[in-house]
Formats: structure tokens, C-alpha cells, sequence
């Protein structure tokens, strides 16, 4: 049997990719989530390191983090893979839709590594993804935006049909992207299929920084 690694941010993407690839029979053994060597926090989102760790015991699958640097990501990537190539992993899961470079960068580092990519979502709609994440009854909040097209009233929302029809709303003025596929926006999953126990935020935070709003989760309980 191969076991798989996801690629996992803790964002509707990398939940919907496990879930579809479960759902096709893979095996998922591991979360492979990394954090900012300088500041401790998730890359991309900017969640503390803890908040992906809870994520993971509520989904009862493990996580391995690593610490990287945005130049050392590929390399921090790969001895990584390597390391859970000793325990029995010979595949990888990746939320890719549409962007090109990234599945390019996906399927080179896979073929480097000697694994199998798994990619559930290529070539998938954004919108019948968001719909899909939806439907399968996922649940999730918005945690950070670019403060240029989504403001600070983003932050906190669920991920739901009104969620979506706001957006499209919001994407006809700026035309980015549906799924924030270049960093519009990152989401916090807190329960759906995958998950064993659900997770409920109890104390947030908004921060502005860099031209980006962050919600900063700052105290939330594992439901029972």
C-alpha cells in the first residue's frame, strides 16, 4: 500500500485535495504544513504553528512541520519528502487548481524525489471548487486578505454561499482570482468530512501589516 503526504496549509484548498484523494482510495498517512523560520507562523497565512498542530489531532492525521525561509522552501521541501520516504510514504497531495507554475514546480520536485503527485483539483472550475468545499460541508473562515481587494471586513467570514456570491460581486470590479490562487486571500478549515472534531475560535485579533489584514486566532477549543 503508499501512503500519501499532503501538502497542507490548513486552507480549503489542501482540505478539499485530502478529502477528494481519500475519497479515490489513497492512503493519506501525514500533513506536511511549513512555518516561517523568522517570525514562528505558518508561510502564506501567518496562523501560529500551534493552530495547524490542533488542526491536525482533530483530523486524527499527523502533521510534520518544518521551518523554511521562502528561499530555502524547495530544499526544506525535499528533506522533508525524503525523511517520510523512510517510513513508507511514495506519494504527494497537492490543492493545485490552475495555476501552471505551480503544478510545473510540483511535478519536477515529485519526479526529483522519485513519488507520485496526486493533484484532485487540477483543471477544476474555481467556482465548482469553492461550490464542491461547500457541499461536501466543509467549514472555514477567512484568516487573511490583501488589504487592496479584500478590507479588514473580510476577515472572520465563512466560507458559504453568501461568502461566494459576495465575492464574484467583489472579483467583477478587481478581476482576481475566485479561489485567491495568488495570495488574494487564505482560509482556516475548522470542520468537515476529514474531521474527527470540529474546532471553535473563541478570541481574534485584526492585524495590518504589509499591506496585508490577518486574523490572528488567538484562543479556540477542539469540540467534542
Amino acid at each position: 500500500m503508499k501512503h500519501f503526504v499532503v501538502s497542507w496549509s490548513g486552507g480549503k484548498e489542501s482540505s478539499l485535495a485530502c478529502y477528494k484523494a481519500m475519497a479515490q482510495g489513497f492512503t493519506v498517512s501525514f500533513l506536511l504544513n511549513f512555518i516561517s523560520e523568522k517570525d514562528g507562523r505558518c508561510m502564506s497565512h501567518g496562523l501560529v504553528s500551534k493552530l495547524i498542530r490542533t488542526q491536525a489531532q482533530a483530523i486524527e492525521i499527523p502533521v510534520v512541520q518544518r521551518k523554511v525561509a521562502w528561499n530555502t522552501y524547495e530544499r526544506g521541501f525535499k528533506e522533508a519528502i525524503i525523511e517520510l520516504k523512510r517510513v513508507g510514504v511514495g506519494g504527494a497531495v497537492f490543492g493545485d487548481v490552475d495555476l501552471q507554475g505551480h503544478k510545473d514546480w510540483v511535478d519536477r520536485i515529485c519526479k526529483e524525489l522519485d513519488i507520485e503527485p496526486a493533484e484532485p483539483l487540477w483543471g477544476a472550475d474555481p467556482e465548482q471548487v469553492l461550490a464542491d468545499f461547500i457541499k461536501e460541508g466543509f467549514e472555514a473562515v477567512v484568516v487573511r486578505t490583501k488589504a487592496d481587494i479584500l478590507g479588514e471586513e473580510w476577515l472572520g467570514r465563512r466560507v458559504d454561499e453568501s461568502f461566494v456570491k459576495d465575492l464574484r460581486e467583489r472579483q467583477k470590479e478587481l478581476n482576481f482570482h475566485l479561489l485567491g490562487e495568488s495570495g488574494e486571500y487564505h482560509t482556516f478549515v475548522t470542520g468537515g468530512p476529514i474531521f474527527k472534531r470540529g474546532i471553535k475560535i473563541l478570541k481574534t485579533q485584526k492585524i495590518l501589516k504589509n499591506g496585508y489584514w490577518t486574523l490572528d486566532i488567538l484562543k479556540w477549543r477542539v469540540q467534542s
